[in-house]
Formats: C-alpha cells, sequence, structure tokens
C-alpha cells in the first residue's frame, strides 16, 4: 500500500527522524538513540518514510542507513509555496491598511 507524503509527516516522531537525517544519514539503532522510544517503533516509522519515498536506504556493509530524499520533500514545498503566496499577499493587504489608518490620523 503506498501512503500519502502528508500522512507520513503529519506524524511528529516522523517530521523529527526526517531532521535528524537531513544531514547525514543515519543507522535505525543511531535514529532511535534519540527518541524515548523503542528500535521496533522507530522502524515502523522509516517503514512509512520509506513507502512514501521521502528517506532512501543504503546498504554498507551489515549495516543499512537512511537519509533524506530531498526530491521528495520539494514535493511538499511546492504544495505549501501556494499558502505562502496567500499570506504573503494577506500581509501585504494588512500592512497597506496600517500605513492608510496612521496616514488618516496625521
Amino acid at each position: 500500500m503506498r501512503r500519502d507524503i502528508f500522512q507520513a509527516i503529519a506524524d511528529p516522531t516522523r517530521r523529527s527522524i526526517l531532521t535528524l537525517i537531513a544531514l547525514q544519514a543515519m543507522t535505525p539503532n543511531a535514529i532511535a538513540e534519540n527518541f524515548n522510544t523503542t528500535r521496533q517503533s522507530v522502524s515502523k516509522h522509516l517503514r512509512i518514510l520509506t513507502e512514501c519515498d521521502l528517506v532512501k536506504q543504503e546498504q554498507r556493509g551489515r549495516e543499512i542507513y537512511y537519509s533524506l530524499e530531498i526530491e521528495k520533500m520539494k514535493e511538499i514545498d511546492k504544495w505549501i509555496e501556494q499558502f505562502r503566496e496567500i499570506w504573503k499577499t494577506k500581509f501585504n493587504q494588512l500592512d497597506e491598511l496600517l500605513v492608510t489608518l496612521k496616514n488618516q490620523k496625521k
């Protein structure tokens, strides 16, 4: 079953995992050390992130390292961008209103 990337990032633990591995690839054990949870729980989160293509696995010897799949993160950023534009417009309108109100008081 393919999961939606927005379901994946809805969970705070998964968002924290993405933040952790953004700078360097890590093993599941290294990731689990950063959470007050079981290694099994972290593995479940990694499985979901992998299914959504937000992380990639790389075998190095006997260890599997997980790293951020930046191209998939761009898909999230693209979706969020529309809201940035909406808020930017609203803030600009608010700025204009405040300037108008300030000029009326003079």
